[in-house]
């Protein structure tokens, strides 16, 4: 089964100073080592945005875009957008809020058959009222 990797997780991965413990002892980096390694690593255009946003330097942004064009970009559809205005409604009625990113993550892991990988914990709130499968680091398991 192929991953949809959420911004979550490459921002760990990617950060120039990791926090306490080196990022090669991370689960979560580990994890996506792995998922590259075994092409299973999938990336949607709104994820892509969210990773090369906020980066200053032009150096850094054109190396970053290039090294990202190298995973599987899954297109999105008109029924992922639409899945995500109403996991958006479902999960308000419920009282869990969201960005409209989020639930887009969701709606294309769902319409896609993948399950998302990430380190948010706003995903563990609505995978109790979505049917959306959560990717757990297989050193958790």
């Amino acid at each position: 089964m192929n991953i949809l990797v959420d911004t979550s997780i490459w921002s760990l991965a990617l950060r120039r100073k990791p926090p306490q413990k080196t990022k090669q002892d991370d689960p979560n980096v580990l994890e996506l080592a792995e998922l590259i390694d075994e092409g299973r690593a999938v990336l949607i255009g709104p994820v892509r945005q969210e990773i090369l946003s906020g980066i200053s330097s032009p150096s850094q942004f054109s190396l970053l875009k290039e090294r990202l064009r190298a995973f599987d970009h899954r297109p999105l559809k008109t029924e992922d957008y639409e899945m995500a205005a109403e996991f958006f409604t479902k999960c308000r009625k419920k009282g869990i809020q969201g960005s409209h990113i989020d639930f887009l993550i969701c709606a294309a892991a769902r319409n896609h058959s993948m399950a998302i990988f990430t380190s948010d914990q706003d995903f563990y709130n609505y995978s109790r009222i979505l049917k959306i499968e959560l990717h757990q680091p297989r050193a958790f398991l």
